[in-house]
């Protein structure tokens, strides 16, 4: 590639043109520290996926509407519908930011939040597949925010209720610094474990194969096993009633538009009261947690207990560069 061809680009050139696409946050990582801190169950770095363009890694995020996470349910079509568009706006300025990234000499390449390896997967549609970079960890490299008790991304202005898209692309600008404080409070908080339907939050961790029933409840895992059950069903009426049915519905307007298949539960996002928009437009209607139980209280109550002597778990240390210094005391 030859450099005479290539415009001077700044970092700040960069984000103010994500932003005027459309985009809410934006931050740039160094490619080299993605390749050289692979987050643990990600371990996909930016050389897997090219050996040319991921000198540097452009993080932008597009913040949930407000009206559809005032909505309880976690499993409301119009959740599913709404996140789907915000999901295609940000794919498309993903794509205008990759052609401007071209036309000013720099070839660049996007990363989107619900393209897994296909080449991972193994005939087993329940097994969780992992996107080709972990979006959560680069955005914490880029600056953008700190990881939360379930390993969702957590960021000053919208907490976790950000989707997430990336641009790889090799320039020479400045790149941006993790924040080194935590922004989440941990199990002392735990409103992500409390409401979490599928119960797929542990201790700086998550279950993410039970997470992604939750995730994707109209995706592949399902569409496989409805069809199974078509398939077995004996009694012809019967097999035909499960063609007929709601599950059957459900599958096809999920493929329509993907809402249900790339969108889906994200309660946790909901609930959590980090970020400046929850008390300004969220927290009014969801502060009570219907799906708290005793159970579940009794599990955080544990973690606080165990974190207060300083007896953290192994998920904690595993991913404490991208938890960030928490802001709570421990070791009383």
């Amino acid at each position: 590639m030859v450099s005479a061809f290539q415009s001077v680009l700044t970092a700040e050139q960069i984000k103010t043109k994500a932003q005027e696409l459309g985009v809410d946050l934006v931050g740039i990582a160094d490619g080299s520290v993605l390749e050289n801190n692979p987050p643990p169950e990600f371990p996909k770095k930016p050389s897997d996926i090219t050996e040319h363009d991921g000198g540097k890694v452009i993080v932008l995020a597009k913040r949930y509407t407000s009206g559809t996470t005032r909505i309880t349910r976690w499993d409301e079509r119009h959740k599913y519908y709404n996140d789907e568009l915000t999901l295609t706006m940000l794919e498309e300025a993903s794509l205008h930011l990759v052609y401007w990234l071209e036309d000013e000499g720099y070839p660049g390449i996007i990363i989107p939040p619900t393209h897994v390896d296909p080449w991972a997967y193994r005939n087993d549609p329940d097994e969780h597949l992992t996107t080709l970079l972990s979006l959560n960890h680069a955005a914490v490299e880029a600056g953008l925010g700190t990881l939360g008790l379930n390993l969702q991304l957590l960021t000053p202005e919208f907490g976790p209720r950000v989707m997430l898209s990336a641009v790889m692309c090799t320039l020479d600008c400045d790149t941006d610094q993790p924040m080194t404080d935590a922004l989440c409070k941990g199990p002392e908080c735990g409103r992500c474990l409390s409401t979490c339907p599928g119960d797929v939050v542990g201790h700086w961790s998550r279950d993410w194969a039970a997470c992604d029933k939750y995730r994707s409840p109209h995706g592949f895992a399902q569409l496989t096993d409805h069809l199974e059950n078509i398939f077995d069903e004996p009694d012809p009426s019967e097999k035909l009633n499960l063609l007929r049915s709601e599950n059957s519905f459900n599958l096809w307007q999920s493929i329509l538009r993907g809402s249900g298949v790339v969108t889906g539960c994200r309660r946790c996002q909901d609930v959590c009261p980090v970020g400046e928009d929850y008390e300004r437009m969220i927290g009014s209607t969801l502060d009570k947690i219907p799906e708290d139980t005793p159970e579940k209280a009794a599990r955080l109550a544990a973690m606080i207990d165990a974190e207060a002597s300083n007896d953290l778990p192994v998920e904690f240390e595993a991913q404490k560069r991208w938890i960030g210094a928490p802001k709570y005391s421990r070791g009383k």
